[in-house]
């Protein structure tokens, strides 16, 4: 076990990296501290959960709403939970997410913490205090910033994923080597996702390095007005059509990786476009997808990076840097239409 504690805009979040879930026992105290998880990973390890009350969700992006928001307050009340109540999110993206923002609201705030059990919440979702629900298909659309006290990572909770979440967790990490670490884009190149998978060691390092990666990012820029919007590379057109045709987040932010990276060539002169999608392959993601692309731009019109008809569109100046343009959104349908 390693404990890092990370500032953020003056609140501290302890990782516990390489660690083990029953150290719970020891952060919070079971008395005052409740579990959010969904059916999926209590059904995995219904063991851990014995010490806790817990509240168990319907696995899935379509039910990170505020319906599931309202009913998981609902059960906080007839449960006691209380303002120095805790609440804990084990699960993926779609739990630390709903996790933080109930905990944010209920009550006007009460503390709160993650254990992901994902491989993209563990290198992405879990990180940078972002909390909220999707409304429709409009992605992450209500929600606010505010960071957990404590993120736990406990590996073998990875051992019950499936073979289509090691690459939604691939995506985002080869999201952030395109941005911010071409040495990263090379060992990706270099290596599979069976290969780390099959290496403890090499993963626990690459997830490592991937959450300091963007906490670095994120400590730079906590509320999102500059360096921070890099981190979206890919996701302006993989939120438009993520939930429109239920795609997984890392096929839809891969497939907007691709996009993004031939806007690249046009815009910044990028090269290696190829290079990104023959990455995104090797690691089972699609990089082309058929899609109605006036369908995806309707959608992506209402996304909450626009700004005076122009949206901050993520391209790459080569890989390894990331770089922000304002596209007016009239010169983006056109270019959409045309890919």
């Amino acid at each position: 076990m390693q404990k890092k504690t990370v500032s953020f805009s003056g609140s501290a979040v302890d990782f516990y990296f390489n660690d083990s879930i029953d150290r719970l026992n020891r952060l919070v105290g079971p008395a005052s501290t409740f579990l959010l998880t969904d059916e999926h990973v209590y059904a995995a390890h219904t063991r851990r959960f014995r010490n806790f009350p817990c509240i168990v969700l319907k696995p899935g992006e379509a039910y990170k709403n505020q319906a599931t928001v309202d009913a998981v307050i609902g059960q906080l009340i007839e449960m006691g939970a209380d303002r120095g109540s805790t609440l804990v999110g084990i699960g993926g993206g779609v739990v630390t997410d709903i996790t933080g923002y109930v905990a944010s609201v209920y009550m006007r705030g009460i503390n709160f913490g993650f254990v992901p059990t994902s491989l993209l919440a563990l290198v992405d979702a879990s990180i940078g205090g972002k909390n909220g629900v999707d409304v429709g298909v409009y992605k992450n659309m209500v929600g606010l910033i505010r960071q957990p006290q404590f993120i736990l990572h406990d590996l073998s909770l990875l051992r019950s994923l499936p073979a289509a979440e090691w690459a939604n967790g691939f995506a985002e990490i080869i999201k952030h080597a395109c941005i911010r670490d071409a040495a990263l884009f090379r060992q990706l190149e270099e290596n599979t996702a069976a290969g780390y998978r099959k290496n403890p060691e090499a993963l626990e390092r690459l997830i490592r390095r991937n959450a300091l990666l963007k906490s670095k990012v994120v400590q730079a820029d906590p509320f999102e007005r500059g360096e921070r919007k890099l981190l979206n590379f890919g996701h302006t057109l993989g939120h438009a059509i993520e939930n429109i045709y239920e795609l997984s987040h890392g096929q839809a932010i891969s497939i907007g990786m691709a996009f993004a990276c031939h806007l690249s060539q046009e815009v910044t002169g990028f090269r290696d476009t190829q290079r990104v999608t023959r990455l995104l392959q090797r690691y089972k993601l699609p990089a082309y997808a058929d899609f109605d692309r006036k369908k995806a731009y309707a959608t992506l019109q209402k996304d909450k990076k626009k700004n005076l008809g122009e949206i901050g569109y993520v391209l790459l100046d080569r890989i390894g840097k990331g770089m922000i343009h304002r596209m007016p959104l009239a010169a983006l349908e056109q270019r959409l239409a045309a890919y």
